[in-house]
C-alpha cells in the first residue's frame, strides 16, 4: 500500500511539473493611453485595471505607452513626448515584441511612426483591442477606421442604459445576462458613423437611441477578424466607476482573451 501511495504521489508530482512546463507564458500586451485630443479622467484607472487583470489572470503582461500631461507644459512639448513614445513602441521592429495592442481612451491623430506597418501587424495576426475613445482616434487615417469597424460621431448627456447581449457565448459576454444595465450607473454612450453591422460581429447593442429613445440599432461593442488578426472593441469605459465594475472588467478581459486567440 505504501508503494502504491508513493507511486501515486510521484505521478501527481510529475503531472504537475509537466503541466507547469507546458503552461503558455503570458502574452505581451502594449497598452497605449496617449492622447492628442480630449483626455479622459478615467485613463489612470484604466491603466491600473488593465495591468491588474493581466496579473490576476496570468493571461498577459502589460507594457504601458503613456505620456501624462504636466501642468504648465506647452502643448507642443507634450505632442513631442507623445511622438517619441509612439516612435519607440510602435515602430515596425518594436511591433514584433507584442501579441496584442490596446488603445484605451486614446484620442486625436496620434503620430504612429509607420501607419502601414501597424495595419500590417494586425493583418498578420496581431490582436487589437479598442476601448471607448479608440474610435475617436486617427479620424484622418481611413485604414484604421476600417480596421476598427466604426467611427465615433457624437455623444450627448450621460444616461442609464439596458444593453442587449447579442452573443452570450462570446468570452466578452458569457458572464452577462440577456441584458446589462451597467449596475444602473450613468455612462457616456457613443453614436457612430461609418459603421456597417454586416462587417462586424455585434456583441452589445441598444435597440433605441441612448438619448432620444428613437428606435434603431446602436452598437456598443463588437468583434471582427482582420486578415489573420482579431479586433475587439467596446465603447464603454468613459467613467471611472465603470472601470471599477467587475462585470465591465470581465467584459474587457474576455475581449482581450478572444483577440489573443486564447478563447
Amino acid at each position: 500500500m505504501k508503494c502504491l501511495a508513493w507511486l501515486a504521489c510521484l505521478v501527481a508530482m510529475t503531472c504537475g511539473l509537466v503541466t507547469e512546463a507546458l503552461a503558455a507564458p503570458p502574452k505581451k500586451l502594449l497598452v497605449v493611453t496617449t492622447t492628442l485630443g480630449y483626455r479622459h479622467a478615467s485613463i489612470e484607472t484604466a491603466e491600473r485595471v488593465l495591468a491588474s487583470l493581466g496579473q490576476s489572470s496570468g493571461v498577459y503582461e502589460v507594457e504601458l505607452a503613456a505620456v501624462t500631461p504636466v501642468e504648465g507644459m506647452a502643448p507642443a512639448a507634450y505632442a513631442e513626448q507623445v511622438k517619441a513614445m509612439l516612435a519607440s513602441t510602435l515602430n515596425p521592429a518594436a511591433l514584433k515584441r507584442y501579441d496584442g495592442i490596446v488603445f484605451a481612451s486614446t484620442t486625436g491623430d496620434l503620430p504612429l511612426p509607420d501607419q502601414a506597418a501597424f495595419m500590417q501587424w494586425v493583418q498578420d495576426g496581431g490582436a487589437f483591442i479598442g476601448i471607448h475613445s479608440a474610435s475617436d482616434t486617427l479620424h484622418a487615417y481611413r485604414p484604421y477606421i476600417d480596421m476598427l469597424g466604426g467611427e465615433f460621431d457624437y455623444h450627448r448627456e450621460q444616461v442609464r442604459i439596458k444593453a442587449i447581449n447579442r452573443d452570450a457565448a462570446h468570452p466578452a459576454n458569457g458572464h452577462l445576462g440577456a441584458t446589462w444595465n451597467l449596475d444602473d450607473q450613468l455612462e457616456e454612450i457613443y453614436v457612430f458613423k461609418n459603421y456597417q453591422p454586416e462587417r462586424v460581429h455585434e456583441l452589445l447593442t441598444l435597440d433605441r437611441h441612448p438619448n432620444t429613445g428613437a428606435p434603431g440599432n446602436y452598437p456598443l461593442s463588437w468583434s471582427r477578424e482582420v486578415g489573420k488578426g482579431r479586433v475587439f472593441y467596446t465603447a464603454l469605459g468613459h467613467n471611472e466607476v465603470v472601470w471599477r465594475m467587475p462585470t465591465f472588467q470581465q467584459h474587457v478581459l474576455g475581449g482581450i482573451q478572444w483577440a489573443l486567440k486564447l478563447r
